[in-house]
């Protein structure tokens, strides 16, 4: 099993903890992370585009002119998609991107994508993460303690509403539950900061 430092908040080493196998210690799938990155991206897309057809474009009811003897081309009418100002042909209409991969396969992404972090150094293991109100200030000197400059996934066992808004004005920090963790910010953010208990809420549900 591969064991990582345990910190506190003051960024002293408390001790270390040893993660699952199954979850943290795999061989990373990259084909399996790009289908899981390329889903979600794909349900973020709003897929609100919109071009209008000959049949929506206004005007064009008339015949503009007669079918024979003009020397012209026949013409139906002036919003046929050849006219300028006409309707558009095969243009975008309003859709939604999303699609789903297996749950066996997201599992496999989302342990994927976690054991990278464990390969490449990029995991913190906090022992408790609690603050007594949302003060900015405070967060960004647990982060200072902790030596992170960069963009930091913080993750905790439950929505924490302190911890929450306090890391919200942080550029460059994103907090979520640890049933909110997911592969797109996994591999988005440099360094994944986590607590203990998370981790093992984590571990109860994929290993």
């Amino acid at each position: 099993m591969p064991k990582v430092a345990l910190f506190n908040v003051s960024g002293s080493q408390v001790g270390e903890v040893e993660l699952n196998d199954a979850v943290f210690g795999i061989e990373p799938n990259t084909h399996v992370l790009h289908d899981a990155v390329v889903m979600q991206r794909a349900s973020l897309r709003q897929g609100t585009h919109k071009v209008k057809g000959r049949s929506e474009v206004r005007g064009g009811g008339r015949k503009p002119w007669k079918q024979k003897g003009t020397g012209r081309a026949r013409q139906g009418s002036i919003r046929a998609p050849q006219w300028v100002g006409g309707g558009t042909v095969f243009g975008p209409t309003p859709r939604s991107y999303a699609f789903k991969l297996p749950k066996k396969v997201r599992r496999l992404a989302i342990k994927s994508a976690l054991s990278s972090k464990v390969i490449d150094n990029e995991i913190i293991v906090l022992d408790a993460l609690a603050l007594n109100a949302p003060k900015t200030k405070e967060f960004a000197a647990i982060l200072n303690n902790l030596k992170v400059d960069r963009k930091a996934l913080i993750v905790a066992p439950g929505y924490d509403d302190n911890v929450a808004l306090s890391a919200r004005n942080i550029p460059g920090v994103k907090f979520v539950a640890a049933d909110g963790i997911n592969v797109l910010d996994v591999l988005t953010y440099d360094k994944l900061i986590i607590t203990k208990e998370a981790v093992q809420k984590v571990e109860e549900v994929l290993a």
